[in-house]
C-alpha cells in the first residue's frame, strides 16, 4: 500500500489515480468514501456538524480504508491531525505531497467546496500548514514537492522516492 497525504488541492486524487495505474493496483480516496457513506458533501458535513463531527467520521473512514485497501490510498488533508490515525500510518509507505502557499491559492482559490478556506484562503492555508506540516513530515516515508510539476512528473518523483518499480 502507498498512502498519499498533504494539504487540500495538492493533487492527491490526481496523483493517486496515476500512481495506482502505474503500479497496477486499485485507488481509493477517503473523502470519496465519506461522501458516499454520508450521502452529502464534505462541505455539507462541516456546515451540519462542524469540524469535530467531520473529523470523527473521517477517522473511521481512514481506519476502514487502511484495513480493507491494498493499493494507493489518498487521505483528506486534515486526517493527520488525529493521533490514532498517525499511529496507524506508522510502518506504511506514506508520501507527503507538498506545495507552497502561492501554488495552494492558485489551485484552491476561493472554492466554497473547501470549507476551511472560505474567508481568507492565503492566511487560512498558512495557518493550517503551521499546524499540519510537521505532522505530514513526521509520518512521511517520502516528501514530494508538487510546485511547478505536472501530475505525471509528481507521480514519477513519488515512484522514484519510494524506489518502486512499475507493475
Amino acid at each position: 500500500m502507498v498512502v498519499l497525504v498533504g494539504p487540500m488541492g495538492v493533487g492527491k486524487s490526481t496523483v493517486g489515480q496515476l500512481l495506482a495505474e502505474r503500479l497496477g493496483v486499485g485507488y481509493r480516496d477517503t473523502d470519496d468514501d465519506i461522501v458516499a457513506e454520508q450521502g452529502r458533501t464534505i462541505a455539507e458535513i462541516f456546515v451540519d456538524g462542524g469540524e469535530p463531527a467531520f473529523r470523527a467520521i473521517e477517522k473511521q473512514a481512514v481506519r476502514r480504508a487502511l484495513a480493507e485497501h491494498e493499493g494507493v490510498l489518498a487521505l483528506g488533508g486534515g486526517s493527520v491531525l488525529d493521533e490514532e490515525t498517525r499511529a496507524l500510518l506508522a510502518g506504511q509507505r506514506v508520501v507527503y505531497l507538498s506545495m507552497d502557499v502561492e501554488e495552494a491559492v492558485k489551485r484552491t482559490g476561493l472554492n466554497a467546496a473547501r470549507p476551511l478556506l472560505m474567508i481568507n484562503p492565503r492566511k487560512q492555508w498558512r495557518e493550517l500548514m503551521e499546524v499540519r506540516r510537521h505532522l505530514y513530515e513526521e509520518i512521511a516515508t517520502a516528501v514530494v514537492a508538487t510546485d511547478g510539476r505536472t501530475p505525471e512528473e509528481v507521480t514519477q518523483v513519488a515512484l522514484d522516492a519510494l524506489e518502486l518499480k512499475e507493475a
